[in-house]
């Protein structure tokens, strides 16, 4: 899985202070593996964290938050695992995303569709896996509509524009995440921001 993709799974994210389910604990202790941990450790740490994110989901099946969770996190082991054992992972965690976009499909201010999104345009395509470019641009522009200030939202969709040629479209999404406004106690809002600078750059 591509690098690229866990800056979206990071950013996507709106959790509330305190979750009655059990998610914030849950993605917090991610967000610490996430940014605090590489290589080997980080993947064995994934690995305990998606087994306690599919118990959660298990017990809560139909708790959106709780599936976005686990969408996130299978997400991101994926791209921990790199290779073709990345596949089913990837896989488990668009099931787990779509179900919770079938349950709420603006639950967690679109978190599900900016990092299913960000599945699809990374995955690789058929026969191998699902990726789609096209579906990547529908799950983002969807996104988008949801929040449309969205530092995140715009970084992911500008990537995704680069990707596909449309370089003007894509500088426009990048200012746009330059220009948008944090959400508070959301670090990954930040360095988003540095990201989408490098990429204007990148794109002038």
């Amino acid at each position: 899985m591509c690098a690229a993709l866990i800056g979206a799974l990071s950013s996507a994210l709106a959790w509330a202070d305190a979750s009655p389910d059990g998610v914030y604990p849950l993605m917090s202790r991610w967000g610490n593996v996430e940014y605090g941990m590489q290589g080997a450790a980080q993947e064995k740490a994934l690995a305990s964290l998606a087994k306690e994110a599919d118990a959660l989901a298990e017990a809560r099946p139909d708790n959106a938050h709780v599936l976005t969770a686990e969408g996130i996190i299978l997400a991101s082991y994926a791209k921990a695992k790199g290779g073709l054992g990345a596949l089913d992972l990837a896989k488990r965690a668009r099931k787990a995303l779509e179900r919770a976009i079938e349950l709420d499909p603006r639950g967690d201010d679109g978190a599900a569709y900016v990092t299913l999104g960000a599945l699809y345009d990374r995955a690789p395509g058929w026969p191998v896996s699902f990726g789609d470019d096209d579906k990547a641009g529908e799950l983002l522009s969807r996104a988008l509509e949801i929040r449309g200030d969205g530092i995140d939202t715009h970084y992911f969709y500008a990537t995704y524009l680069r990707d596909e040629g449309r370089r003007a479209e894509a500088r426009r999404h990048a200012q746009q995440a330059v220009d948008g406004q944090a959400r508070e106690g959301r670090d990954s809002d930040e360095a988003l921001r540095e990201k989408a600078r490098r990429l204007l750059d990148e794109l002038s």
